[in-house]
């Protein structure tokens, strides 16, 4: 599948699989009150953060197992079934840790006792059939990819809306409503990798576990340093404004988030023909990419100005008049979701390089900083401080990221610009 044919396909899937929260803030935003809102929002965020632990990575493993040279199809498929272990493991140890300190846990996300272990259970679901979309990925299978994706978004809106607005559950038939779908489809996946014969759990391979745990574990950093980036301003928001105030933040953050789902469907298909391209070790070829990425990271940044004056608009149309404080602050997320989207472009290389340990650096770097510009703009400027903190903490993420990228792999992003001042 070419890149145009691939990015259309994954951009389509991306967008169908955007609507669906898209769909659900309106009805959310007015059948919650702003403070069950926010602590929905709470819950999610929780669930993003356990799912960086569960399966430690292993789905990056596995993904990138299948560009080794010699790896026979019984070998991927216990491959892929130690990364199950791994997944199981984790599971039992964050479901110990979990029940034991629920009661911690929920003062602090605002939340009732029993939706911490929901998070714990929903985040392994959702590893499975990240697995399963992993798989199809890697093998340009991009329309199965994004059946399944879409498939599961529009149950888990339909089940949101049985239960917030047909049975008046509130904030907990959100969070059934996840719960549940997320389950359905996990199940669903795991048959599918039986199907294409791409698991074997019941093959123990130790040595396959300790690679999966080589590429994943010193991911961790980096998928922490990520949470820091992009969660811990929930956790301070809550903790020094409320949770209220969450809500409304998060009203900006889930629509500035349709530039993301964009990013996300660009980089999908972007990968396979990056590493494709790399593997051929062309000067020429090298030229090419660098000239398509700057010229993409121009259009984004020409797409974050717009958006200072769109944006806020946007918010009251969809989200209502209760929520309008969000279009003060909108800009500057959407500005921060479009140096994520310049990110992207730059941290395939350490992946290509297998030097994940340097991208963990640079993440943690970016998120103890970010971390510290909440706290700073939090403090003296409310909402508006945490968005230009988001801003600010992307942008240094991004510069740090790009550096990186260019030690471990060097490509000529030098030779491009001095090729077209030679032409000016």
């Amino acid at each position: 599948m070419s890149l145009l044919k691939g990015i259309g396909v994954y951009l389509t899937s991306n967008i169908l699989n955007a609507l669906i929260p898209f769909f659900l803030l309106p009805i959310l935003t007015r059948s919650l009150s702003i403070e069950e809102y926010g602590q929905v929002v709470m819950f999610q965020t929780f669930l993003s953060a356990v799912s960086v632990i569960v399966g430690l990575n292993a789905i990056g493993a596995a993904n990138r197992k299948y560009y080794d040279g010699g790896v026979d199809q019984i070998v991927l498929m216990k491959f892929n079934g130690s990364c199950c272990h791994i997944l199981l493991v984790s599971f039992l140890f964050l479901s110990f840790v979990g029940i034991t300190f629920k009661a911690q846990l929920a003062k602090i996300l605002s939340i009732p006792e029993w939706w911490v272990f929901y998070a714990i259970l929903a985040a392994s679901f959702l590893f499975v059939t990240n697995m399963r979309l992993g798989q199809w990925q890697i093998r340009n299978k991009a329309k199965s990819f994004g059946l399944l994706q879409v498939g599961g978004g529009i149950g888990n809106m339909l089940l949101s809306v049985i239960f917030v607005v047909l049975l008046h559950l509130n904030g907990e038939g959100r969070i059934d409503a996840i719960v549940i779908s997320s389950a359905l489809t996990a199940v669903f996946s795991m048959a599918l990798l039986y199907r294409d014969r791409l698991i074997d759990v019941f093959s123990f391979r130790l040595e396959y576990i300790k690679e999966a745990l080589h590429f994943g574990v010193p991911l961790l950093p980096h998928s922490f340093g990520m949470l820091l980036l992009s969660m811990s301003d929930r956790f301070i928001i809550n903790h020094k404004l409320g949770v209220s105030e969450v809500g409304i933040y998060m009203v900006a953050l889930q629509l500035s988030s349709a530039l993301a789902v964009i990013f996300d469907a660009i980089n999908k298909a972007f990968i396979p023909w990056l590493f494709y391209g790399l593997k051929n070790e062309c000067f020429i070829e090298k030229l090419k990419i660098v000239r398509i990425t700057y010229c993409y990271m121009l259009s984004l940044l020409f797409i974050a100005f717009l958006a200072f004056f769109i944006a806020p608009y946007v918010v009251v149309m969809i989200a209502g008049d209760k929520y309008a404080a969000a279009g003060n602050i909108i800009g500057w997320v959407c500005l921060g979701q479009i140096f994520s989207g310049m990110y992207l472009m730059v941290t395939n290389y350490i992946f290509y390089a297998k030097k994940t340990q340097y991208l963990s650096l640079t993440t943690i770097i970016s998120g103890v900083l970010g971390v510290a510009l909440l706290f700073a703009g939090v403090t003296y400027f409310s909402l508006l401080g945490a968005a230009v903190a988001f801003a600010l903490a992307k942008f240094i993420h991004f510069a740090l990221t790009f550096y990186i990228s260019n030690k471990v792999y060097p490509m000529p992003w030098g030779a491009v610009i001095r090729l077209c001042n030679k032409k000016m």
